[in-house]
């Protein structure tokens, strides 16, 4: 076997079924994927199926906290959780830029799989497309991902209500921070990593003794300001947010004040915003701030009557201001 990927190795023939048995089966190896078969069959526990699809096409392919691999199956297994899912299974497909090094495939495909065992989840089915030198960028990923929402598990941005409180799950833009510096090679001296992490089992002991969570978002590309837009418009009310309570590291606030950006675009790959009840806000932080992944969550707002559809900052000297929704693009292929 070639150690570039060439054309031949997506034509379906000899290379592509060698590719398939070097690289994705030995990494992904389960009883449902090495049937060999087109569909993955799988049994459905009881309740109802969550289902979504996601496309990774960052740059680097390889950064600080983690590589497309590691995000791929993080980004698809947190929009899961986001409806109180747990997750079931993932497909993934993979679109290779003929020339592209199969010892960095091999890297990433094993970063993925040791991802999913992390996350107690099987890669079930997949496809591999070679694209000639020029036509795509390295590497993309597809990935699509089933869970099961358990009955009596109703979460949703329409359910926001005047009152809920806003919680964030920890310190915002530590992704987008660390992937620009890598990207644009400013020779800034900072210690940011990604916080590319899965965090259903987060939500999970969150919703084990707090099961009335209004809404639970992860704040990936246009980062808080626009996930909370997304819950204003989804549950006609507004939100306010309280600047001095955002959890924002010194070295991304300093990284955003140099280049003139914001870290409330900023995007994360191991948040999440989730909207309570106010007599239920104590309870889920105290479960959030006792596990690593929750330990910097912040209560940053409430839900508002008015203005509806509108995010609100109030700031450090009490004044207010409207939060636009990014109407640009800060960071483009952050994820």
């Amino acid at each position: 076997m070639t150690e570039r990927i060439t054309l031949a190795h997506g034509s379906g023939g000899k290379l592509t079924h060698q590719l398939i048995g070097r690289i994705f089966y030995p990494h992904f190896a389960n009883d449902i994927l090495q049937t060999g078969d087109d569909a993955a069959k799988l049994p459905v526990p009881a309740g109802t199926l969550a289902y979504t699809t996601d496309s990774f096409v960052i740059t680097p392919l390889f950064f600080k906290g983690g590589d497309i691999g590691k995000l791929s199956v993080c980004g698809t297994v947190n929009d899961l959780a986001t409806s109180g899912a747990r997750p079931l299974a993932l497909s993934c497909g993979f679109i290779i830029e003929e020339g592209f090094e199969i010892s960095r495939l091999e890297r990433i495909v094993s970063s993925m799989a040791e991802t999913a065992r992390s996350c107690g989840v099987r890669i079930v089915t997949g496809d591999t497309k070679v694209v000639p030198k020029g036509a795509a960028d390295q590497l993309f990923i597809n990935t699509s991902g089933i869970g099961i929402i358990p009955d009596g598990c109703h979460i949703s941005a329409s359910r926001a209500k005047p009152g809920d409180v806003v919680i964030v799950t920890g310190m915002i833009g530590d992704h987008g921070a660390a992937i620009l510096l890598e990207r644009e090679e400013l020779h800034i001296a900072a210690d940011i990593a990604s916080d590319c992490a899965p965090l259903h089992y987060l939500v999970a002991r969150v919703l084990a003794d707090v099961p009335d969570i209004h809404v639970l978002r992860d704040p990936t590309r246009g980062g808080l300001a626009s996930t909370l837009h997304e819950i204003a418009l989804q549950s006609d009310t507004g939100i306010l947010i309280w600047e001095k309570d955002i959890p924002v590291r010194p070295e991304v606030q300093g990284i955003c004040e140099l280049l003139g950006m914001d870290p409330l675009y900023l995007a994360n790959e191991g948040k999440m915003v989730m909207v309570v009840p106010q007599e239920n806000a104590g309870k889920v932080m105290e479960i959030l701030q006792s596990d690593p992944l929750g330990k910097d969550s912040r209560i940053i707002g409430q839900v508002i009557r008015e203005p509806a559809k509108r995010v609100l900052l109030e700031t450090v000297t009490g004044a207010k201001r409207i939060v636009e929704m990014m109407t640009g693009d800060q960071l483009p292929r952050i994820c």
